[in-house]
């Protein structure tokens, strides 16, 4: 994640020069009376600052994965966090799970239930079903 003070330093990478508040203008709510859309020109050149940012010049070459661990590391931890557990999804059959054979039928999966034959209304014809489309043409016998 980066901060304002990051975003501008890479928009200067590429001799952009934006301010802070002009910077958190794009950030604010639409209904803010401060906010302006970021346009096209500020965006184009957020890009190429950001390729310069992580892959560096061609004299000058970096590795992304380095210059995102260093930016990781410079984010500080919140005390208030607790260190979860990741969370990992358990699969619902034991049998689905399996990558290297088909689940059996005779397993807890093989029981299929079937829909109820009649609709709605105990078996009655439903008067949607009545209607006759004609599709725009008119019949003249």
């Amino acid at each position: 994640m980066l901060r304002d003070d990051q975003i501008v330093e890479i928009l200067e990478l590429v001799d952009f020069r934006i301010s802070k508040s002009e910077l958190g203008a794009f950030f604010r709510d639409e209904k803010h009376p401060n906010y302006m859309e970021c346009g096209d020109q500020v965006l184009r050149n957020f890009l190429n600052g950001l390729v310069i940012h992580l892959r560096g010049t061609k004299e000058n070459p970096k590795n992304p994965n380095e210059v995102l661990a260093k930016h990781k590391a410079e984010i500080p931890k919140k005390e208030n966090t607790k260190d979860r557990p990741e969370f990992k999804a358990k699969p619902k059959d034991s049998e689905r799970s399996r990558g290297d054979q088909s689940p059996s039928k005779s397993g807890s999966g093989a029981k299929k239930t079937s829909k109820k034959e009649f609709p709605k209304g105990n078996g009655k014809i439903s008067p949607v079903e009545k209607v006759k489309f004609n599709f725009g043409k008119n019949k003249k016998s």
